[in-house]
């Protein structure tokens, strides 16, 4: 009982970075990347909120994936970057179960935000005069409830799961957040459970959507090549090749960690893929989504010149 009575008191999580000069490049790196991911998603969220133009489905579920981006970054570097400068690893069972509920809550509600993106773009570009009927307001909103519902509904079993669970072997987390699979090592039971349970979720919200995704723009592709107009091609393909990137950089670190029986990988080989998609993703997704969008380079224009010209 006196073992169970220490474990519940926290945990202390090993981090990114070393505390060293190296580690300290790495870590204002990784500020920085911080400070562009919350500029760039701020403003997005921003223009599609101020701009009319930009007030379509597509840009709804944009400015979703935005705001999803702003909670992703939001819920692991400020902690990182308070344990890295006061070298108090430490979190409380509160805060690691917050830090849970918040990641998987994100992560499963932009598997399916990413889905309903591949969706968006497969009627525009293969059904675009079905477009208005299949992409109304009222399924856009379904969409976003529907993320945001079974994603909460999915993350509150997983962080009470794992609050349960008895913590005897060691209180250090491998990671530099409350992660489930960095923390199953550290529990003093069978845990076959929460792994099936972990399994079952990766492949609800990652799997089942990627494939989703990959099944869209073959389709996509498809309607393409039988595009008559050769302008018409290079838009098309232009609007897709990009994003099918960055989804193909969120979605693969992912399902190697959580889709991967434990003992083929490290547990540092899940930290540093980590990074992929708790750091790097959220700051290229404004980026792609923006400097190549014209639409969006014309509201950019239109409002913070309104802003501007009020100002003189």
């Amino acid at each position: 009982m006196e073992e169970w009575n220490q474990t519940t008191t926290g945990f202390f999580l090993q981090g990114l970075f070393p505390p060293t000069q190296t580690g300290l490049f790495l870590f204002l790196l990784v500020v920085l990347i911080f400070l562009i991911t919350i500029l760039g998603n701020a403003t997005m969220i921003l223009l599609i909120w101020k701009d009319h133009h930009l007030h379509t489905p597509m840009y709804f579920l944009l400015s979703q994936l935005s705001l999803l981006d702003l909670m992703y970054i939001c819920s692991t570097i400020p902690k990182m970057a308070v344990n890295f400068l006061s070298g108090d690893n430490s979190i409380s069972l509160v805060g690691c179960g917050f830090q849970i509920y918040c990641f998987l809550l994100i992560t499963g509600g932009e598997g399916l935000l990413l889905a309903s993106m591949a969706y968006d773009r497969y009627v525009a570009i293969c059904r675009p005069l079905h477009y208005p009927i299949l992409m109304n307001k009222r399924m856009c909103f379904l969409m976003i409830s529907g993320s945001w519902v079974s994603s909460s509904i999915n993350s509150m079993f997983h962080t009470a799961y794992a609050l349960c669970m008895p913590y005897c072997n060691s209180r250090i987390i491998n990671h530099f957040f409350c992660d489930i699979p960095a923390m199953l090592p550290m529990v003093c039971m069978d845990t076959w459970a929460c792994e099936y349970a972990v399994l079952f979720s990766a492949s609800l919200f990652l799997l089942v959507p990627f494939i989703g995704i990959m099944a869209s723009y073959g389709w996509v592709v498809y309607a393409i090549l039988h595009m008559h107009s050769s302008q018409g091609k290079k838009k098309a393909f232009t609007t897709c090749s990009t994003p099918l990137t960055v989804v193909s950089f969120y979605y693969a670190p992912f399902m190697y960690t959580y889709l991967t029986p434990p003992s083929l990988r490290s547990p540092e080989e899940d930290k540093n893929l980590a990074i992929f998609y708790t750091i790097l993703t959220p700051m290229l997704n404004p980026i792609i989504y923006s400097l190549r969008n014209k639409e969006v380079l014309g509201a950019l224009q239109r409002v913070f010149g309104r802003a501007s010209s009020n100002k003189e």
